[in-house]
């Protein structure tokens, strides 16, 4: 029998190696592969072309919503697990936007993670109990559920996405701009627009909305 082949993404590497130590302990699964930020979940992704990734939201450099799109371009046939300590109806909304089929809070891992990655072998959907009722009541599930009231965060680009992460990480323009191998006069043009399409005012007020959104961790 062919083992379910899975990607571990944590920037931990405590947490890595509790969810090893859980998912190998079920017969017929491995973990094929580990990854500390989104840019190695790409490469990893694309090489190793696990059944599952099981990624954090919050990680350096590139975070786990835009890496997850990534992912499932590279390795199309996988499924993504999103698996954080942050939870909010907006946070959800973009998981969904993303591609990812499952949603599980940290803190239900023990008693959910199994069963999500279960579903998820045989391509349905699993969320937490505290993000289901939101994903139902969205009238689908995946890509097609759609949020009752519009978000703001719908309307960035990845580019700008990027951007609020390296911001809210506290890098200066300068340093956005090499990261990113753009000018530092496009970085305040994204700055600009991202500031108003989330209608923010301030750094702060916009390092406030990363961490509420597990963009970032405090």
């Amino acid at each position: 029998m062919t083992p379910l082949r899975i990607l571990v993404v944590d920037d931990h590497a405590v947490v890595r190696r509790g969810l090893r130590a859980l998912l190998e302990s079920r017969p017929g699964w491995e973990v094929c592969g580990e990854a500390v930020d989104g840019q190695e979940a790409i490469r990893k992704a694309a090489d190793l072309k696990p059944d599952i990734v099981v990624l954090d939201i919050s990680l350096p450099g590139l975070n786990g919503l835009e890496a997850t799109s990534r992912i499932l371009k590279e390795s199309p046939e996988s499924e993504v697990l999103i698996l954080t300590m942050h939870h909010s109806e907006e946070l959800a909304q973009q998981v969904i936007k993303a591609g990812a089929r499952g949603y599980v809070l940290k803190s239900d891992a023990d008693q959910s993670l199994v069963a999500a990655i279960d579903k998820l072998s045989q391509h349905q959907t699993f969320f937490t109990s505290r993000v289901a009722e939101f994903v139902l009541d969205s009238g689908g599930r995946g890509e097609d559920a759609r949020p009752a009231v519009e978000d703001p965060s719908r309307r960035m680009t990845s580019r700008e996405r990027q951007i609020v992460q390296l911001v809210a990480e506290a890098r200066s323009t300068k340093e956005v701009a090499s990261h990113l191998g753009i000018s530092v006069k496009t970085v305040e043009a994204h700055r600009t627009n991202i500031m108003r399409k989330l209608r923010l005012r301030s750094v702060s007020e916009l390092v406030r909305y990363a961490i509420r959104n597990g963009i970032v961790q405090p």
